[in-house]
């Protein structure tokens, strides 16, 4: 397991982070999965073993049911607090009350308290924004995340599912007023799936600001089970869950490349399409969920796998987005600007 800087922050997480999703399976969440206390820690005690020390976890999991898990089983588990870097997010609706949701300073503040007694511990070290809330002013989230880290019981800042300008942003108010910025985004990316390179990976490498891809198999599509002709695993989560959306047809063609690669180095598809994401400059730590132990075991394996120039070439090559403008233009452009 190698470790990379948590944006510039100085600390190191593990480049697996272990995503808690399918614990708990109350309500809506079944569909993802439904792991109990037992299973928890058996998946928790595998990834810490492993040299995973990276966990995340969201507060609307399972309506909190995940972090309780995550929490008591390092407790279980005789995990220290100092050994592991903790995870989670605000945003989501977590009751029927007007407020109980959204990221204004009241939620964030009320949702911080919630996550620290449901996890067990006094504070947390990564806290995400686990996305946009239209109706509430970027100074007031970032006035309310900036009274949290104050306050002690958050470490770190990071944000999800914002577009570039959002972001940068964002920091720029916190910049303004002498506030936390981000450090940290958590987005979709995948080998079938390569959006954020348009515009917000170039602004991530641009800031220093850490990535943690969510969904690395496309919501399992690139588990190896999801060939063209046969559209159902019969035991996958997409299946009953067809998310995140992907171009299917593109998608299949991915796996038919990947196919041939994963053979000639005797591992798994799902392996292949990790460790792409893994090889990539830009990411710091791929969050895999499992709910078995074997397939975690798989999950973790991608990191041994050294994938040849010619293979990320293919993969490269089949996956590669279409340009759109303004990109086309900038490098129309600047052909006249290669040094001779």
């Amino acid at each position: 397991m190698k470790y990379k800087f948590l944006g510039s922050t100085g600390v190191l997480v593990s480049e697996l982070c272990f995503g808690t999703m399918t614990f708990g399976g109350d309500g809506y969440w079944e569909a993802i999965g439904k792991l109990q206390q037992e299973d928890g820690n058996a998946l928790v005690k595998t990834a810490f073993d492993s040299g995973i020390n990276f966990f995340d976890t969201a507060n609307v999991y399972s309506y909190g049911k995940s972090e309780e898990i995550l929490g008591k089983a390092f407790k279980d588990l005789g995990i220290s607090r100092s050994e592991v870097v903790v995870a989670t997010k605000a945003r989501g609706r977590m009751a029927p009350g007007a407020n109980q949701i959204g990221l204004s300073r009241l939620h964030i503040m009320d949702s911080v308290e919630d996550s620290l007694r449901r996890l067990g511990t006094d504070h947390i070290d990564l806290f995400y924004v686990h996305g946009v809330d239209a109706y509430t002013s970027l100074e007031e989230t970032m006035r309310g995340l900036e009274d949290i880290v104050r306050s002690g019981k958050v470490r770190y800042l990071g944000v999800s599912n914002h577009a570039a300008w959002q972001i940068m942003k964002a920091n720029g108010i916190a910049e303004k007023n002498g506030w936390t910025k981000f450090v940290a985004c958590q987005h979709y990316y995948s080998i079938a799936g390569r959006d954020l390179e348009r515009e917000l990976i170039p602004m991530m490498e641009d800031q220093n600001l850490a990535l943690m891809p969510w969904s690395p198999l496309a919501g399992g599509f690139l588990s190896g089970k999801y060939t063209r002709g046969n559209e159902t695993s019969g035991d996958n989560r997409r299946d009953n869950f067809d998310f995140p959306p992907i171009d299917k047809e593109k998608a299949y063609d991915i796996v038919e490349v990947i196919q041939p690669i994963a053979e000639a180095h005797g591992v798994s598809v799902a392996q292949i399409a990790l460790a792409w994401l893994l090889s990539q400059k830009s990411v710091t730590s791929v969050i895999i969920g499992a709910k078995k132990p074997e397939q975690l075991k798989d999950n973790i394996a991608a990191t041994t796998v050294s994938l040849s120039q010619s293979d990320l070439a293919q993969l490269y090559e089949i996956s590669l987005l279409n340009t759109e403008y303004p990109q086309w233009m900038f490098e129309r452009q600047g052909r006249d600007r290669i040094p001779q």
